[in-house]
């Protein structure tokens, strides 16, 4: 069912690799919607949507941010969202309340490394992407070499309907290959002057026009028809066809500009407007829940965030309407909860309003335990909608308070910064008795305790970082036999299960397969086994690891009339696992990281060097103008301390990024 109301909202995201510019795009967004009476600068620290104090000190995006603007008569709802590969997390979070995102690519490095994570995030939520190549003012930017590394690196069909007026300090403008019309920035200019397309660069426009009607008509079998037929596409048709191609996936259009110097950015809300989906365009959420305003309230709360003015719980209406005082169900834990206000976000400032309807993204104060994850619903009709995936922490740091009188404050500080980021997760050492915070890494966990420190004036002292390492299977056993026998005067309990357990393919974490037959253990019972094995991967037979890579069969088992039960067979699969297990031949696991450094071409020797110390596996090597770039596959234990030793061999010009590439087998004798 198709609303007006809906129709004329943009629920998108802005995603890219750290420096790519999309906190930019997003203040120049903010700017020329007239949201903002002011260009904010991410290098004055002046923005909107980097409100936070370690943003604008760091200078990168640490945590999602929504904002709201109006633009030719839509309402567009955003996240800027980070860029940094430690804060993955809050991108996996956004994406799954998003219709849609603008990808921002930097004109001279293309698709760089967390340009690619993102992406492939996007690819599994089905979030359709527009592409805006950014920074063509540089030097060295090449339009056409960054659509070819969309091409090559992300496997999709991009589709340029712009072609650039000029090059680096000369770039002016743009010609729109769909309306054959040239649009062109004066110096400091908020605008665009609307022109016939240059003379010298008219064939080049009507070129490049010819082939993408061509490439969309390969695509689309109404665009082919028309193509076809008339022998070329009109405007309509070509917009059309875009749009559908956006919706599906199947290509990816791609604009340009430099948003720092204002040029390219209306003709990018043009698109989002043009191309990018609507909430009525997506499918219905679970299958199930339409975006009409009519129907039962549903909605998905994507962020908690504790505020000066209270705690602030985001959620995405996928349908229904709230409003003050209303009542909701959060389905999750089965409590209901009073919402006290609705809040339309502008970063870190908020406008109250009545009022929320399937489609928009808000805040609501008034929820006092709803978790991000959660599902809020009208009482009367339950419905749990799935929540974002939580990443697994890979790297861990011990916290304690300098004062032992700071102690209680401390726990009661963790507990709110893991509801704020479900990825942090807070637990306590059993050997040591030490709280140990865990995250997606070393950057993640210092923001994390510089806001202990800043937010809830904590003086906290800090361990040493460790990795997470996992246990693996190498070599399993076959047969193994256990008997789970208990007799205490009262009812007994008895279950008989028989294992193999042998390693699984690279990549996998957990299969479980019965081969019983002749029913000598019951289904309910085989259930209860796997839950039992479940059980036993938390703690591994070399150093107490979660254990992954595994596959178990149960092959054979016995009950008893009166006393089995699915506790026993549960008790039972996880004690023979763990026997299992210490029979088996074990391998200990390190996380390991993509790396991609880039130095000047004078300091590569060093930087292999350096890498080559760290056990680092490089894997390609390139040099342009006078720039290396090195890519490598290092033990993430290997990179803590990386970034200043960087510095350090490059006089200061080297900078390094990481994503994560999985786990591989650690150097005998290594141990957390």
């Amino acid at each position: 069912m198709r609303t007006h109301l809906t129709d004329r909202v943009r629920n998108l995201g802005i995603l890219a690799h750290v420096d790519a510019g999309k906190t930019t795009v997003t203040e120049r967004f903010l700017y020329l919607t007239g949201a903002t009476h002011k260009r904010g600068e991410v290098h004055d620290g002046t923005t909107v949507t980097d409100f936070d104090p370690q943003e604008r000190d760091r200078g990168i995006t640490i945590f999602a941010a929504a904002v709201s603007c109006d633009w030719a008569g839509h309402r567009i709802n955003l996240i800027d969202t980070p860029g940094h590969v430690d804060f993955s997390d809050e991108v996996e979070r956004s994406l799954r309340v998003l219709d849609g995102a603008v990808a921002v690519f930097d004109a001279v490095a293309g698709v760089e490394p967390q340009s690619e994570t993102v992406w492939r995030q996007a690819d599994r939520h089905g979030v359709p992407r527009i592409a805006f190549v950014n920074k063509l003012d540089r030097a060295g930017a090449e339009l056409d070499t960054a659509v070819e590394s969309i091409r090559t690196r992300l496997g999709t069909v991009p589709l340029p309907v712009q072609l650039p007026i000029g090059r680096e300090d000369g770039f002016t403008g743009l010609v729109d290959l769909v309306g054959m019309r040239a649009y062109v920035w004066a110096d400091g200019a908020d605008t665009y002057t609307d022109r016939p397309v240059p003379d010298d660069l008219l064939e080049e426009a009507r070129h490049r026009r010819r082939r993408l009607e061509e490439s969309v008509a390969e695509l689309h079998p109404g665009a082919l028809e028309e193509f076809c037929g008339e022998g070329a596409l009109s405007a309509e048709t070509l917009t059309g066809a875009l749009r559908d191609l956006t919706l599906t996936g199947e290509a990816v259009v791609v604009l340009c500009g430099s948003a720092y110097r204002n040029r390219g950015v209306e003709p990018l809300l043009d698109a989002v407007v043009s191309y990018l989906p609507a909430p009525s365009d997506m499918p219905p959420v679970r299958g199930e829940v339409p975006a009409d305003p009519e129907a039962p309230f549903t909605a998905l709360a994507f962020k908690v965030s504790a505020t000066a003015t209270g705690r602030m719980t985001y959620v995405r209406v996928y349908a229904g309407t709230i409003g003050k005082g209303d009542t909701v169900l959060d389905a999750v834990s089965g409590r209901t909860e009073r919402i006290a206000r609705i809040l339309r976000v502008q970063a870190d400032r908020a406008t109250e309003v009545d009022v929320a309807r399937a489609g928009d993204i808000v805040a609501v104060v008034g929820p006092k335990g709803v978790r991000a994850g959660a599902t809020l619903c009208a009482p009367g009709a339950p419905i749990v909608l799935e929540p974002p995936t939580t990443a697994d922490p890979v790297v861990s740091v011990a916290v304690e308070a300098r004062r032992s009188t700071d102690t209680g404050r401390l726990a009661t500080a963790l507990a709110r910064l893991s509801e704020e980021d479900p990825s942090l997760v807070v637990r306590s050492d059993p050997e040591t008795g030490q709280t140990v915070l865990s995250g997606l890494g070393e950057l993640h966990l210092e923001v994390a305790v510089e806001k202990l420190r800043r937010d809830r004036g904590l003086e906290v002292t800090v361990g040493r970082p460790q990795v997470a390492y996992r246990e693996t299977v190498a070599k399993g056993v076959t047969g193994l036999l256990y008997r789970h026998v208990k007799q205490d005067g009262g009812a007994g309990q008895f279950a008989h299960v028989v294992i193999d357990v042998a390693p699984l393919d690279e990549g996998e974490e957990f299969a479980f397969t019965s081969a019983v037959t002749g029913g000598r253990v019951p289904q309910e019972y085989v259930r209860a086994v796997e839950a039992g094995c479940r059980d036993a991967l938390v703690e591994g037979p070399l150093g107490g690891h979660p254990v992954t890579g595994v596959r178990v069969t149960l092959t054979d088992g016995a009950t008893h009339p009166k006393d089995s039960s699915e506790m026993a067979f549960r008790t039972a699969g996880r004690f023979a696992l763990r026997e299992a297990l210490r029979a088996s031949a074990m391998t200990l696991l390190e996380p390991v990281t993509d790396v991609t450094v880039t130095a000047p071409a004078e300091s590569v020797g060093s930087v292999l060097g350096d890498l080559a110390a760290r056990r680092g596996r490089v894997t390609d090597q390139t040099t342009r103008s006078g720039t290396a770039v090195v890519e490598a596959t290092v033990p993430l234990a290997e990179l803590f301390g990386y970034a200043s030793r960087l510095r350090g061999r490059t006089q200061g010009r080297g900078t390094f990024t990481t994503r994560p590439a999985g786990y591989a087998p650690a150097p005998r004798g290594q141990v957390d």
